[in-house]
């Protein structure tokens, strides 16, 4: 019943739409066949805080499946000259192997049927003032927009602080963009929100506060500085009311020459004070968390690219014994052959090794093969 309201309610907003003749309607597709080439049979590949690449190739070895990982659907209309809005829904398809009969690990509802939500909804008023748009709603956040944007191969992998859910893509809230410099060399994006997904309701009183920075001191190259402080409620540790906010600051640098090559590196850090335990202590100290991405492309011919990249991420760098065993390398490698302008082919792999834990053996790395279609519907 649920969904039918919302996919009546996209309906009619279509129909209405399309009926006054304004605004600009597009939307696009990504999803892939695949095959477990190898896992480790003793390793639990479904959990998604453990599986090969976060959602991406679920499964034991050999499993393979055809599988939408994201379908958008957007809506853009600018009201005035002041105001502009976008609405978009998407839905994706986290395969469950072997099938449910019960609600999977993706946006899927009971029997695993996909089910659309809500991504974008937000109001943004041009030029509140000069230079600078104030964004009211479902928004984007700074953490990876922009690296996203240079990476240019969403279709492949989530950059890596999406991808380990380091931040949220989206919040509701709002925010201030625009320019520190007049001709765009220091550019700045602040936005106040909700300490959980925007595509969620708020849960308690508690905010998000970011800051990104971006530079371009010379042509092809940019860097961004992010900053986020998400505040919680104190944790009662030994009689006494202490801190459990986290922090994350990260750096991405970007230097490309266009339609020959793109390099990008990103890196963060994240720290949430109280939250980690060290075996055979009795006071709780700070899960400070670290990953890196180094990723580039090469435009063998105009319509064909070589893509590679590795990630490192340990999600506790803490010594002690306990906080061993959850390190990961991830390796994302392939070729992008773009058939059409709004279509792009990849034959492509994902690679992922794992740390030992404190006592035993890693478990062996993952290997996935993919086949990955890309298309701009509309």
């Amino acid at each position: 019943m649920k969904r039918s309201l919302i996919l009546l309610a996209v309906g009619l907003f279509v129909l209405s739409a399309a009926g006054f003749g304004q605004g600009k309607f597009s939307g696009y597709m990504f999803g892939d066949y695949y095959y477990n080439v190898t896992r480790d049979s003793s390793f639990n590949h479904t959990a998604p805080g453990t599986n090969a690449s976060a959602s991406s190739a679920p499964g034991s070895k050999s499993f393979q499946a055809f599988q939408f990982r994201r379908i958008y659907f957007a809506y853009d209309n600018d009201i005035s000259e002041q105001f502009t809005t976008r609405f978009r829904v998407e839905a994706d398809q986290a395969a469950t192997p072997g099938g449910s009969s019960s609600v999977g690990t993706g946006d899927e509802l009971a029997g695993s049927k996909v089910a659309p939500f809500v991504k974008d909804a937000y109001l943004t008023w041009k030029n509140i003032f000069a230079g600078s748009n104030f964004t009211f709603g479902i928004q984007p956040t700074g953490a990876f927009d922009i690296s996203e944007s240079a990476w240019q191969y969403r279709f492949l992998e989530k950059t890596i602080m999406d991808l380990r859910g380091i931040i949220p893509s989206r919040e509701l809230g709002v925010s201030l963009r625009g320019k520190l410099v007049g001709d765009g060399m220091v550019n700045y994006w602040v936005l106040v929100g909700n300490d959980n997904s925007g595509n969620n309701v708020a849960l308690d009183k508690y905010k998000r506060y970011s800051l990104n920075l971006q530079f371009k001191p010379i042509s092809n190259f940019q860097a961004t500085v992010y900053l986020d402080y998400k505040d919680a409620a104190d944790k009662l540790i030994s009689g006494s009311l202490k801190s459990n906010s986290t922090t994350v600051e990260a750096l991405f640098l970007n230097y490309w020459q266009p339609y020959i090559f793109n390099l990008g590196f990103e890196a963060f850090m994240s720290s949430q004070a109280n939250a980690f335990t060290p075996a055979g202590s009795t006071t709780p100290g700070s899960l400070s968390g670290l990953g890196w991405s180094l990723w580039g492309s090469y435009n063998l011919m105009p319509e064909l690219a070589i893509v590679a990249r590795y990630d490192s991420y340990d999600p506790n760098t803490n010594s002690a014994a306990n906080a061993k065993g959850d390190s990961r390398g991830y390796i994302v490698g392939g070729l992008s052959w773009k058939v059409d302008k709004n279509v792009s082919i990849s034959p492509n792999i994902l690679y992922e090794t794992y740390q030992a834990p404190a006592v035993g053996s890693a478990p062996n790395a993952s290997l996935t093969a993919r086949l990955t279609f890309y298309y701009i519907f509309i």
